[in-house]
């Protein structure tokens, strides 16, 4: 095809193991080839720039989100009826459903809740001083959000595992997306049995959309997905968030002083861990008619990947890119998606991210790296498995 000599060739492959534990040079070097680089072991056209990538997430009509996000067909014919993949007015509908409890208002509520859990999670860890900060990250979000999307006690011990499958799925069809394939579906089965059997929470998210299917307003069998469609991406984008916060604070000691100075600068800092550690490294989108992007002919039907965790880092956007400044305005990071897909969930982890980062401020002297940290392999999540640390007492 004429089209794929007009831009860059990466043979690279950017989710092999070695590159999901270290994508940083790889994202240079795309960043380094232009604005539109073909990637010739997924068959799509990678964003690795920030321009682009805000171009095309801000224009939900030329890159459409309803053939799927996945690079690959059969996580893309599974995500039908998704809110992550659908477009128009079936997209304002599904998310039309739930909106409501995640607006600032409705967040407010939730406020000193979540800063006492964070509290009591971070007292206990400040307690135990030498910790596995991954534990530390997952206790708030897995306190907080299976009970507001409603799922019941019985179960949730597999949550993670079934949230990181089904990122995982959406990647390439991989060693990591086919090992963690029974998990993605154990998850779909288990929200089919809670939505049969109504055993959702009272008063939950998974209650509201109980009722908008009786009503009519959605088909039953969207109940099940809707439930997984926020509650993967609020569990693990948050635990890598918050992880990577640790992470940092642990290897920045002098950002950790600003902050310790400064607790209003936390609200920048979650900004600026999630520019410079992106929890999603991509998704894609399909050209409904043809296009171009930097002067790159798209035809109808092109799938491009918007790399996020390559975006955030772009020197054309950022001053010193790779330096974790938490003074900084990192505002505008893509992290949490832009448009009419930015994620609906993001009030939520800025809440959650920000409740431990002041717990810990509060509590804490300083932060020491006490083991090696391991990288989470997953296709789309970017996340630390193990992170140990000791945390000094102040």
């Amino acid at each position: 095809m004429p089209m794929r000599t007009k831009h860059p060739v990466y043979r690279h492959d950017l989710y092999s193991a070695s590159a999901i534990r270290d994508t940083y040079p790889h994202y240079a070097a795309l960043r380094e080839l232009g604005p539109v680089v073909w990637l010739s072991k997924h068959k799509v056209h990678a964003l690795p720039r920030y321009a682009e990538c805000k171009r095309v997430l801000l224009d939900n009509e030329t890159f459409i989100s309803s053939d799927g996000v996945a690079l690959n067909p059969i996580a893309n014919r599974m995500g039908q009826g998704t809110t992550l993949c659908s477009d128009g007015e079936d997209h304002s509908r599904r998310r039309s459903l739930l909106a409501h409890r995640l607006t600032p208002r409705a967040l407010r509520t939730m406020h000193d809740t979540v800063d006492q859990q964070a509290a009591a999670v971070v007292t206990a860890a400040v307690a135990q001083r030498t910790v596995d900060a991954v534990d530390l990250a997952t206790t708030l979000p897995m306190s907080v959000v299976p009970d507001l999307v409603g799922w019941p006690q019985r179960g949730r011990e597999h949550l993670l595992r079934w949230a990181g499958a089904t990122f995982n799925a959406l990647g390439p069809v991989n060693r990591q997306a086919l090992r963690t394939l029974p998990a993605s579906l154990g998850m779909l089965r288990y929200a089919r049995d809670v939505v049969r059997d109504r055993s959702v929470l009272e008063g939950s998210m998974g209650h509201d959309l109980l009722r908008a299917s009786d009503e009519g307003r959605i088909m039953p069998t969207e109940c099940a997905t809707m439930m997984i469609d926020y509650l993967a991406p609020s569990l693990d984008t948050t635990i890598s968030a918050i992880s990577s916060a640790l992470h940092l604070f642990a290897t920045h000691p002098e950002q950790w002083r600003l902050l310790k100075a400064d607790a209003d600068l936390v609200p920048k800092a979650v900004n600026e861990v999630v520019r410079y550690r992106s929890p999603i490294r991509g998704f894609s989108r399909t050209a409904a008619h043809d296009t171009d992007i930097a002067g790159v002919p798209l035809p109808k039907g092109s799938r491009v990947l918007v790399l996020y965790g390559s975006a955030n880092r772009d020197p054309l956007e950022w001053d010193d890119p790779d330096s974790f400044e938490i003074r900084r305005d990192a505002a505008r990071q893509l992290g949490f998606g832009q448009g009419t897909h930015g994620c609906a969930g993001q009030g939520l982890a800025r809440m959650e991210t920000s409740a431990i980062l002041r717990a810990l401020v509060e509590r804490v002297d300083h932060i020491k790296v006490a083991g090696t940290p391991q990288w989470a392999l997953n296709n789309v999540i970017h996340r630390l498995e193990r992170l140990p640390l000791e945390l000094v007492p102040a």
